[in-house]
């Protein structure tokens, strides 16, 4: 999310929100903020009253120019194995379904994200209910896909918030290797 941060919201904006939001960033480095809290108070201060269209149009431009180069390959690479197994492949992201959702749909998988807030065609500055982030990441899935009408399940994840997403699965992937129980990430 960070670098689609820096294409959607104005470089004055950028700068003073980085100043006055630089408390808040230390003490997340420290281990004294969650990273729940940051993410809240960028996106309050990022994009209140920022146009849906216009964050609409970074988030096509987003998903057509960056993550193509962000994904790694061999995710690319697991992603079309599953698709060729006749598998239902989910993205669970805290990132944001404006740049998240056209990336899904070109690739013909289905998606559990975050969503900001809107308010006669403007950004409150809000999430549209909790960050999908940590348990929420888990509680979502959940709550869309009866678990038990898998018979195995494969989760990806590259940090310690993925973990409640992780211990869903029967097939855990943590960094890209294969990890058995959850509890040390």
């Amino acid at each position: 999310m960070p670098d689609f941060l820096r294409c959607s919201i104005s470089p004055a904006r950028l700068i003073l929100g980085q100043l006055l939001l630089a408390p808040l960033i230390v003490g997340y480095r420290l281990g004294l903020v969650s990273g729940t809290s940051v993410r809240r108070a960028i996106v309050r201060f990022g994009y209140t009253g920022t146009t849906v269209a216009a964050l609409r149009a970074h988030g096509q431009e987003f998903a057509r120019n960056f993550l193509p180069a962000t994904v790694r390959p061999e995710m690319m690479h697991r992603i079309s194995w599953h698709k060729a197994q006749g598998h239902k492949v989910v993205v669970v992201s805290g990132g944001l379904d404006t740049y998240l959702a056209p990336w899904c749909r070109q690739h013909g998988l289905e998606l559990i994200c975050s969503a900001l807030q809107e308010h006669d065609g403007v950004l409150t500055g809000r999430y549209v209910g909790e960050q999908c982030v940590l348990k929420e990441k888990a509680r979502r899935v959940r709550e869309r896909y009866d678990l038990v009408n898998f018979s195995e399940i494969y989760a990806y994840g590259d940090t310690p918030e993925d973990k409640d997403l992780l211990s869903l699965a029967t097939r855990r992937y943590y960094c890209g290797k294969e990890v058995g129980a959850v509890g040390g990430l």
